[in-house]
């Protein structure tokens, strides 16, 4: 079955686009260019059942876990998410503070934490100083050791081994995704993550490397946002096709995009997966917008690829994890340091220190319910057949608030016993499953297990990829959108959806100061261009 280029021409003279994947990036793309019911006709294609990408909800037993669901894939992230933030308060849905706790590796030789004085703080203070020095000089040579490796950044300024695999490779691989490819970062993402106002999850800090408690936050139920997000958009006249997957991209020219679509089940491989004949339906677009991952945009763009995409895109290297949710507290406590443990210490410098260790070894609820005393959030766990790779975990009772707060009224619930926590770990790399202790989780305990295609941010990426994008970008009537063409972040894939609106010539809506200026400088890093508040781009 087939729909001719006459039948896509509106009487209206409206633009037929076409957005492949409803994720943050294909959601926030449909919005914008929503804003203009009278320019522009919106069809949105995605594979699954719901919307969303990688930003999922699962159930719970709320009975023994104290909350009928759990985020999954997508948890929260940094205050300076203000385009994530303000589609969450158009539906009435709002994020909430935290006070971030980390624990890193276990035993007195590998553990280390941002709640109190730790012995591997002291015993590498000096490297966490000159740390705080390297970060200026990166930051004042980016061109050149922007695109180092974080690995041989370490070795020119003879930190010590045990600085990278200890402190520096988990704290990035933890907070960025960057997973087991972190040695191969490039050093302009960790000048970012410390330095840059428009990308920084935290301040560096001289003393601790990371600051005691810095304010994170915990998102709504994602499940019930995107469906909230999805129907105002249909309202709007966004046709949105789930469990529809695009076979082929069959030609693009000045006149269009033609691409073939068809039904799609979970239990197909992969979206180019032959299709019969008659379930194939051919359709026509004035423009693409492809909100997937790098390598699944170069395989349905396949032979009508040129080589500038091919270059591009194919410099993105993805690697398939796992996710186990569960709930065995045991398998939890043998990994990491869970309990506050006054032989992990060091000696006090400070009446500031003196304070965190008074802190970490209490056990009362705060006010606010959020979990007093050591109580972390974040765990990573490194190899010791190989430092340089982890795996990490989350424990989500403590992190996530709908198990402190009740939903309807706000209130603080009764803390849980630790024995009914839900935690979930991640396990990096398939390729290094040999070191996975996975085995080791009672399966009785396991809720679920996910896999996911995660990018690695390999310098190569800042080297091929981000650069690239402007040459890629609008060429063919093609656009792209994912937090792929810059960093793994929620915020950032709302704001790449949003450009590639805005290219096509829907307007940016100013509403906040520093959003808007972290809208202008991707928009200009991604597709060569400049922003003018108040004027539309095409």
């Amino acid at each position: 079955m087939s729909r001719s280029s006459s039948e896509r021409l509106l009487n209206d003279g409206r633009k037929h686009v076409v957005i492949v994947g409803a994720g943050a990036a294909g959601m926030s793309c449909a919005a914008t260019l929503a804003q203009h019911p009278d320019k522009y006709k919106i069809t949105m294609i995605e594979r699954e059942g719901v919307c969303g990408g990688q930003a999922t909800s699962i159930a719970l037993d709320e009975r023994k876990h104290g909350a009928s669901w759990l985020n999954n894939g997508v948890q929260g992230g940094s205050p300076i998410f203000r385009h994530t933030f303000n589609f969450f308060k158009r539906y009435g849905h709002e994020p909430k503070e935290v006070k971030l706790q980390v624990s890193f590796g276990k035993g007195k030789d590998s553990f280390w934490t941002n709640v109190f004085p730790s012995q591997l703080v002291e015993q590498y203070s000096a490297d966490i100083k000159k740390f705080g020095k390297v970060l200026k000089i990166i930051k004042y040579t980016m061109p050149v050791l922007g695109i180092v490796p974080i690995k041989v950044m370490l070795r020119m300024f003879f930190f010590s081994k045990g600085f990278g695999d200890k402190m520096v490779f988990p704290l990035i691989a933890l907070f960025l995704g960057t997973g087991n490819q972190t040695a191969n970062v490039s050093c302009a993402i960790l000048e970012r993550l410390f330095d840059d106002p428009n990308m920084k999850l935290w301040d560096y800090d001289r003393d601790t490397l990371l600051p005691n408690l810095p304010t994170m936050v915990t998102f709504p139920k994602l499940d019930q946002f995107y469906k909230d997000w999805a129907a105002d958009l249909q309202s709007k006249g966004v046709d949105i096709r789930l469990n529809t997957s695009v076979t082929a991209i069959l030609g693009r020219s000045k006149k269009g995009v033609v691409l073939q679509t068809a039904p799609y089940t979970p239990d197909q491989q992969s979206q180019s997966q032959p299709q019969q004949s008659s379930r194939i339906t051919t359709e026509s677009f004035d423009e693409l917008v492809l909100a997937v991952l790098a390598d699944d945009a170069k395989r349905l763009l396949g032979k009508s690829a040129t080589w500038r995409e091919h270059f591009v895109l194919g410099g993105a290297k993805f690697y398939d994890d796992i996710t186990v949710t569960h709930s065995d507290s045991q398998y939890f406590q043998r990994m990491y340091e869970t309990s506050f443990n006054p032989d992990l210490c060091a000696q006090p410098t400070s009446s500031a220190q003196e304070d965190q260790i008074a802190f970490a070894s209490a056990s009362s609820p705060s006010e606010t319910g959020e979990p007093a005393g050591y109580r972390p959030m974040y765990y990573t766990h490194s190899y010791a057949e190989d430092p340089q790779k982890i795996e990490m975990s989350f424990d989500c009772t403590n992190y996530q608030h709908q198990f402190r707060l009740a939903e309807e009224t706000g209130e603080v619930k009764p803390q849980m016993p630790y024995d009914y926590h839900v935690f979930q770990s991640i396990f990096l790399d398939k390729k290094n499953s040999h070191m996975w202790t996975m085995n080791q989780i009672d399966e009785s305990k396991v809720i679920e297990k996910k896999w996911w295609h995660q990018l690695g941010h390999r310098w190569q990426h800042y080297v091929r990829v981000v650069p690239g994008m402007m040459f890629i970008n609008g060429r063919n009537k093609t656009w792209f959108a994912g937090s792929w063409t810059l960093v793994n972040m929620h915020e950032l894939a709302c704001v790449s959806g949003i450009a590639a609106a805005y290219r096509l010539g829907a307007e940016y809506r100013a509403f906040d100061d520093f959003a808007e200026d972290f809208f202008k400088r991707y928009l200009l890093v991604t597709h060569g261009v400049l922003y003018r508040p108040g004027k539309k781009q095409r």
